[in-house]
């Protein structure tokens, strides 16, 4: 074999580094530059450390691949120098990558729909039938028919038609009513706007009244006007949460104990005492703790009115000038 393998006829120079290489590599291995069209391809080296034998390249592996494990055949660069190419991307991941894309694109196409659906001829929307109203806190079940806590709404159909907390309903537009899901289900199928007749219990006694039903709106713009009164919510002189409905010994009767009363203040000053029993209150009867509250915020400020109070077996009219709130 000769000293100067450039001269062989097996030899070529790299026009690159200027050193000799076997004439079958395409490329130099010592700057990788681009030989020439040749049967061998450039391989690079890799070391696997720690690998089992029989494993690597001519150590008794089954197939090592037109490439060895380096990866892939190397490319030349535009300018001669080799480089990997680019690992493609598994089936796996292109599907993982379709999914979330997909269901991206479905979220915001939902969303846009959402938004315009409302605008689009023919689109249906659910509309809940208006129902009718009788201005009061709510209806609950007992014993003959329903009743209510207190007249919520001032002004409204159940105010106007004199009824009052602890009120027992028995019929509503000549349909008997035995339970609060019944009250609620004859007020959806009334008319709003419709007077009908009421019959009723209080204090063991049967009466007979008209109510006409107002609507959710009307309800609402009726409180909005007695919270923006300009006299402003009276104030008795009481602690509401230290009260008890209590029935009246040797009547039907139910009123409203007052245990707690605020001294200096408008039931202090006019004589009314801790224990006594409220039953009339601006000559409206009171049997419930909530209506009682309710009707000390109705009262109109620095006017005197009427309370009727039990103490013990004594009736007594108190006159009260209400404070305000």
């Amino acid at each position: 074999m000769s000293m100067k393998p450039e001269m062989d006829a097996g030899a070529t120079t790299c026009g690159n580094c200027r050193l000799p290489m076997p004439k079958e590599l395409r490329f130099c291995r010592n700057c990788g530059f681009r030989l020439g069209e040749g049967a061998a391809e450039y391989t690079e080296t890799v070391r696997f450390q720690n690998a089992p034998p029989g494993t690597l390249p001519g150590t008794g592996a089954a197939h090592a691949g037109n490439f060895g494990y380096a990866g892939g055949p190397m490319t030349a660069t535009p300018q001669g120098l080799p480089y990997k190419r680019r690992k493609r991307i598994s089936g796996t991941a292109k599907l993982f990558i379709a999914l979330i894309m997909f269901f991206v694109v479905a979220a915001v196409f939902t969303s846009v729909v959402k938004r315009r659906s409302s605008g689009f001829p023919g689109s249906v929307t659910v509309v809940t039938a208006p129902r009718s109203y009788a201005g009061v806190n709510g209806f609950e079940t007992t014993d003959g028919g329903v009743t209510f806590e207190n007249v919520d709404t001032p002004g409204g159909p159940a105010d106007l038609a004199e009824m009052v907390g602890g009120d027992i309903i028995t019929t509503v537009d000549g349909q008997p009513v035995h339970s609060d899901d019944e009250m609620a289900e004859i007020m959806r199928r009334i008319p709003i706007g419709k007077t009908v007749d009421v019959i009723y219990l209080r204090d063991g006694e049967t009466k007979t009244t008209k109510l006409t039903t107002i609507s959710r709106q009307e309800m609402d713009r009726l409180n909005s006007v007695f919270a923006a009164r300009p006299q402003g919510r009276g104030r008795f002189g009481y602690d509401d949460d230290e009260t008890e409905r209590v029935p009246i010994a040797g009547t039907k009767i139910f009123g409203v104990r007052v245990d707690e009363i605020s001294p200096s203040l408008p039931a202090d000053m006019a004589g009314i005492k801790n224990g006594d029993v409220i039953i009339e209150f601006d000559s409206i009867p009171i049997r419930t703790p909530e209506e009682l509250a309710s009707r000390v915020r109705r009262a109109i400020p620095y006017e005197t009115i009427k309370v009727v109070v039990m103490r013990g077996a004594e009736r007594l009219e108190i006159p009260v000038k209400m404070g305000k709130s």
